[in-house]
């Protein structure tokens, strides 16, 4: 079944049950916030984990997926869908500029130069007269969906985000599971074996790095509806380095790693509020357990007791 093995099939159908009941428990919007950091961490991860490049940079394609959802959903009041799937288009396309730079450089190097080309996005952002600067757009609209079901419900855009999330999640899982995944995993083990197949490695690494870049502007898009707001902190390296902490902490590599990450980092960020600056470094407490007595993160870790493939 979409080419999940038996554990992961297991793993997928608890992970729909949390999806259905989790509204009835916990409040929607906080739900929707971990979804959309969920699909952002995944997106992320199809780079890191499986192509073996390390962005520092991906808050740029999520950021402006965020304003430009944002502002055609205030300003041309369009169909959310439309909003959003403009929002991944714009991060799509705006990885294929930037990663057509960067992706002739690996290691430290493909990091550096992406941190570098985000720092543009960021500086182009805070002076661009239709992102609002310091401001940004804010007082965004849901809107509606198909003309008819309407967002402004927190339950029915619950729903929506829950939906987008699982098409993500499985349009990634399907990516890594397809012989073009084969082909990356084979570049992330030994590029230049790769090469001497017959692949072109960096072809391969544009394409993986555009798809990763069009599911981050969707989690973008869709964070940026569901909070009517889109700002400088979306497109700001902090950004990127907390979904960077997200997909370690989660497990580095695994289908799930990312989801389980979002979900320990956006709680620790939203129960944790009241201890102001303690939050960041409880946060870095738990990164440096993780790296030091759990380097493959919480999935991996499961997964490697278990002998299981998550």
């Amino acid at each position: 079944m979409f080419g999940f093995s038996r554990s992961q099939l297991i793993a997928f159908l608890l992970m729909l049950v949390a999806l259905v009941v989790s509204p009835y428990v916990l409040y929607p919007v906080f739900l929707m916030r971990v979804l959309c950091a969920a699909l952002f961490a995944c997106a992320f991860n199809l780079m890191i984990g499986y192509v073996g490049l390390l962005s520092f940079g991906h808050a740029a394609f999520f950021g402006m997926g965020s304003y430009i959802a944002a502002w055609t959903m205030k300003y041309w009041h369009i169909d959310a869908v439309a909003a959003i799937a403009l929002g991944g288009a714009t991060g799509a396309v705006l990885g294929l500029v930037l990663g057509y730079l960067a992706i002739r450089r690996s290691g430290i190097y493909f990091a550096m130069i992406t941190l570098a080309l985000a720092q543009m996005v960021y500086f182009f952002c805070l002076e661009a007269p239709f992102t609002g600067g310091e401001d940004g757009i804010q007082q965004v609209p849901r809107g509606h969906m198909f003309g008819v079901l309407n967002l402004n419900d927190d339950m029915t855009m619950y729903w929506v985000v829950a939906a987008i999330f699982v098409a993500g999640f499985l349009l990634v899982h399907r990516i890594i599971h397809s012989p073009f995944g084969q082909v990356l995993k084979g570049i992330r083990e030994n590029e230049p074996r790769a090469t001497s197949l017959g692949y072109r490695t960096d072809d391969y690494k544009l394409i993986a790095f555009v798809l990763s870049c069009l599911i981050a502007g969707i989690a973008g898009g869709t964070k940026a509806i569901v909070f009517g707001i889109a700002t400088l902190t979306d497109v700001h390296y902090s950004t990127s380095g907390e979904v960077v902490l997200t997909t370690l902490l989660g497990g580095l590599g695994t289908v799930f790693g990312p989801v389980v990450g979002a979900v320990v980092v956006t709680s620790m960020e939203n129960y944790l509020a009241q201890f102001g600056a303690w939050v960041t470094v409880t946060q870095g407490a738990i990164f440096m357990v993780c790296v030091l007595a759990f380097r493959r993160g919480i999935i991996g870790e499961i997964a490697a007791a278990l002998k299981i493939s998550l």
